[in-house]
């Protein structure tokens, strides 16, 4: 479950880093927070699990509404993120798995390439959309990282995650004007 749950969140914020259309972030953003809130299953427990995964549902349904129709899955002028999602995985994977050690490989996975893919397309974007996406993923794996210094934990850090990404989703964008 733990490899499953780490692979679909790679799978999501690559998705995500491939993608500027609104249905492409919005699955993205699904895959994600499915994945993320699945390796944190075992270390945070069902409560903040099921919140990581309820605020990456909102964040996702509040994609579907704002930003570029369509898909638009690799555009033209995509490859550096092609080759920036495959390999900011592998690097995550050899440091999740390699350099450090200890139960929670799986988390460990999940949180650096969603954390260094996330913020590598916040900064090569200047969509507003795809800006906000990547903010609410970060908020995702943040919350998720909270699991890394091992239990118990209460739910706080997964709950305040949960909540600033699905409020990512849904600020109003204004189309900046000159004077």
């Amino acid at each position: 479950m733990e490899v499953a749950g780490a692979f679909v969140a790679w799978l999501g914020i690559f998705v995500v880093v491939l993608a500027d259309g609104r249905y492409g972030l919005a699955l993205g953003t699904l895959l994600a927070a499915a994945g993320i809130a699945a390796v944190s299953l075992p270390i945070a427990g069902p409560t903040a699990s099921a919140a990581l995964a309820v605020g990456g549902l909102i964040a996702s349904a509040g994609r579907l509404v704002a930003g570029p129709p369509g898909w638009t899955v690799m555009p033209a002028g995509s490859t550096p993120r092609l080759v920036l999602g495959v390999a900011g995985g592998l690097l995550a994977l050899w440091v999740g798995l390699a350099v450090t050690s200890g139960n929670g490989a799986g988390l460990r996975f999940a949180v650096i390439s969603m954390l260094s893919l996330a913020a590598a397309r916040a900064l090569s974007s200047d969509s507003g959309p795809v800006v906000l996406t990547a903010f609410g993923l970060l908020a995702l794996a943040v919350g998720a990282a909270a699991g890394l210094s091992g239990p118990p934990h209460d739910g706080w850090p997964y709950l305040a995650a949960a909540t600033v990404a699905a409020a990512a989703a849904w600020v109003p964008l204004r189309t900046p004007r000159a004077a």
